[in-house]
């Protein structure tokens, strides 16, 4: 089982002056729901490298078993340190993609070609893509190969306007998550704020925030047969 993580390379939180990235635990949770049920992970990122972590996520309220875990383990932080570049991957050579949240990539996988056509090759090749938090707002420019919004008619979650709310960052972010996915004519269903709610369509999986991660991992595993 190879499982592909894609990571953010935008590390800045709008005109704010603070910085951004991806969520520790959006990486960290999935990371090891895959590694302990013995997937090959690979981690890639639009510019490659060392990827940037958003520091909010790294304070003490928002640090978990697992994010302890990867912070303690060499082999991880250092395969974080090098990710590969998004334009080398090829879905040949996995069998399900999964895209941690954090703010980040409503500003650069939102819009990454390389990550729009690496989504769509998943799908047409009938692998499972797994999104969390802000990440399935990458899917809006992702379309069927009609030409559709790919959420079009799709069950998908992701961070609701009252989460965006309750962290202050409804003005600053490019858009928003849940008004986006359902513009792009998604059928979204949301849970309580900050409680894991996880919705599959297909061969598609989307969870509502970091608290879900671990969740829309175990789902991704499950439709792998693992």
């Amino acid at each position: 089982m190879k499982i592909l993580m894609v990571l953010t390379s935008h590390d800045k939180l709008g005109n704010t002056g603070r910085k951004t990235g991806f969520w520790l635990e959006e990486l960290a949770a999935p990371y090891y729901a895959f590694k302990d049920a013995g997937a090959e992970i690979t981690l890639a990122s639009p510019n490659g490298g060392n990827p940037p972590l958003d520091p909010k996520s790294n304070e003490p309220d928002f640090q978990t078993e697992q994010t302890h875990r990867f912070e303690a383990d060499a082999q991880a932080s250092a395969q974080l340190a090098s990710t590969v570049r998004l334009d080398s991957v090829s879905q040949a050579d996995f069998d399900a993609v999964f895209y941690p949240g954090g703010h980040g990539p409503l500003w650069d996988l939102a819009e990454d070609k390389n990550s729009i056509a690496l989504i769509e090759a998943f799908l047409a090749a009938s692998k499972p893509v797994a999104l969390v938090c802000h990440a399935p707002g990458v899917l809006r420019h992702v379309k069927t190969p009609e030409g559709k919004p790919l959420v079009e008619g799709k069950k998908v979650t992701g961070f609701t306007n009252t989460e965006e709310e309750a962290v202050g960052l409804t003005d600053v972010v490019p858009f928003l998550v849940e008004e986006e996915l359902i513009a792009k004519g998604g059928i979204y269903s949301k849970g309580p704020d900050w409680g894991s709610y996880v919705v599959a369509d297909g061969l598609l999986i989307t969870g509502q925030n970091p608290g879900s991660s671990a969740e829309a991992a175990e789902l991704l595993i499950k439709q792998l047969g693992a």
